[in-house]
């Protein structure tokens, strides 16, 4: 009886052995689990923390990109303010010309005056005014209109005394004719064209960072399949974790993704904000397209100087359109629009001291 059962017994020892030796190592592997575990919680919470403080920053660089946007509003206005000066002063020289005409008709009726006189009373108005728009627009061609219609009457007059007057229109017709003729018709159809394509110019902040070209993997599924012996799951385990943290930081990676961009304010600039850049930038060309049309190269080359900072600073420089746009502009910078227009003084003079003598 004995000798045929101590062998049960022993057999129950060595699988009590075994059992307790694959505890020991399921609890080994435990711990192993456990201590890459909080390894990695330490290691995420570093790395969120990091994000975390970027998107502060980046936060508190979008605060500073408001306030140049509300900078760049008040310069605008200011320019709207200063447009809308030459504008009431331009009105207020139509008034003062109509004004002008009521009290030359108020004389005309009061003093009875000759055909002659009510002739170069006229002309004398009509000069006043083409002086003062050549100042104001350096409209060269109404000047000398203006000029010759006045000659036209006066000869039409057949009167002798009227001969220091047409000699005095004269000189003023041939210090016009001798100024270079600039035709800034092209220029400013040139500043037409581009304040038209100022709402489809591509800005920095519309650009997106490139597709990452582990999407495909970062969005897979991984399955992992077990032996079916239990000496392998400790082995089965660890590549499992293992790839399972793999994936993990991976997923963590594509939340940022690093581009290199000369100006990376540009990049923060909101819808509002960029709608300021685009209008900071028309009125910019409509201020260069006055000063084309009134002669005045400073204020032309300050307004395009500017207007290229802000295509380097916002939009985006590799694109067609933007590259087309500065060349357009630096052509108009270098076209020599600098002339000395010279005042009708000689035919004013002389129909002023004819009036006082007589």
């Amino acid at each position: 009886m004995n000798s045929s059962t101590d062998p049960v017994p022993q057999d129950s020892h060595e699988l009590l052995i075994k059992m307790q030796r694959r505890l020991h190592f399921l609890a080994w592997i435990s711990g192993v689990i456990g201590i890459l575990f909080i390894v990695h919680l330490v290691y995420s919470h570093t790395e969120i923390n990091g994000l975390r403080s970027e998107l502060a920053r980046r936060l508190r660089t979008g605060d500073d990109i408001s306030k140049e946007a509300k900078m760049v509003a008040e310069t605008t206005q200011e320019m709207v303010a200063g447009l809308q000066s030459k504008v009431d002063a331009l009105e207020n020289l139509q008034t003062e010309t109509q004004s002008q005409q009521v009290s030359l008709s108020q004389m005309y009726q009061e003093l009875s005056r000759s055909r002659d006189d009510w002739s170069l009373i006229e002309i004398e108005q009509i000069l006043t005014t083409a002086n003062r728009q050549l100042q104001l627009t350096g409209n060269i061609r109404g000047a000398l209109i203006a000029l010759e219609n006045a000659d036209r009457t006066l000869a039409r007059s057949g009167k002798p005394r009227f001969g220091a007057i047409r000699r005095a229109i004269e000189k003023d017709i041939e210090r016009l004719r001798s100024v270079p003729d600039v035709d800034v018709s092209e220029q400013v159809l040139k500043l037409d064209a581009i304040i038209e394509k100022v709402d489809s110019l591509p800005l920095v902040s519309d650009s997106r960072p490139p597709d990452c070209p582990e999407k495909a993997k970062q969005n897979t599924l991984y399955r992992y399949e077990f032996s079916a012996s239990p000496s392998d799951w400790g082995p089965a385990t660890v590549t499992a974790w293992n790839s399972w943290v793999d994936d993990i930081r991976r997923e963590l990676q594509t939340l940022v993704q690093v581009q290199k961009i000369a100006n990376p304010d540009a990049l923060m600039l909101s819808s509002s904000q960029t709608v300021y850049v685009r209008e900071n930038l028309k009125f910019r060309l409509l201020s260069s397209r006055l000063s084309l049309l009134s002669r005045s190269a400073y204020s032309l080359k300050e307004d395009i100087e500017t207007m290229i900072v802000m295509l380097d600073r916002y939009f985006d420089a590799s694109s067609e359109q933007v590259q087309t746009v500065k060349v357009a502009l630096k052509e108009i910078e270098a076209s020599d629009i600098s002339v000395d227009i010279p005042e009708l003084t000689e035919s004013l003079a002389a129909i002023q001291g004819y009036r006082q003598e007589n």
